[in-house]
């Protein structure tokens, strides 16, 4: 089944004009077995793949979405994320007002199932697990076993380097014994 553009003869326009990361709106076309083909810009047809959709989608929904890669094949894979680390600085965001409106803590952890964070955040776990890492190496959050807690933004005395969750040197043991 071919997903690169529907026919339109009055169409002299090639898959040229898009370019990989470009925003493009989209119409979901229909439902198949790997996705949901969408009409971009009116004018072409690509794939979104299902295991990549975290949101429930319908046919005739208009919704904006990005070129993910155009193959050699001139078939278009889609996706409703921007990639690139952008979306970790968003998404980022999107986890700390979420700490912040459940007063501090949310019972959310990278052990928790992906339907559930797909439900939160409308996201890939790995993506999930990607901005709760950038959020931490920022000191921005700390790691529990239930869940992420708002970390003081206190700075740490001059000289220390505070590493919150972790036990003292002399309580770890050795990678040796």
């Amino acid at each position: 089944m071919p997903f690169e553009r529907p026919h339109n003869p009055r169409s002299g326009k090639e898959t040229a004009e898009l370019r990989e990361g470009q925003k493009v709106s989209l119409i979901i076309s229909s439902r198949t077995e790997a996705g949901f083909v969408a009409v971009i810009n009116g004018d072409h047809k690509g794939l979104l793949y299902k295991n990549e959709v975290f949101q429930p989608l319908r046919v005739g929904q208009e919704i904006d979405g990005f070129i993910k890669k155009i193959r050699t094949d001139k078939k278009i894979d889609l996706s409703l994320y921007k990639s690139g680390y952008g979306t970790i600085d968003t998404l980022s965001k999107k986890i700390l007002e979420a700490v912040q409106k459940q007063g501090g803590f949310l019972a959310v952890t990278d052990k928790t199932r992906p339907k559930i964070i797909a439900d939160l955040f409308g996201v890939s776990k790995k993506s999930f697990k990607k901005a709760i890492g950038n959020l931490y190496k920022k000191r921005w959050i700390t790691l529990e076993k239930e869940g992420i807690r708002l970390q003081n933004r206190r700075k740490p005395a001059s000289g220390s380097k505070h590493r919150p969750n972790r036990k003292p040197k002399s309580a770890r043991r050795s990678r040796s014994s």
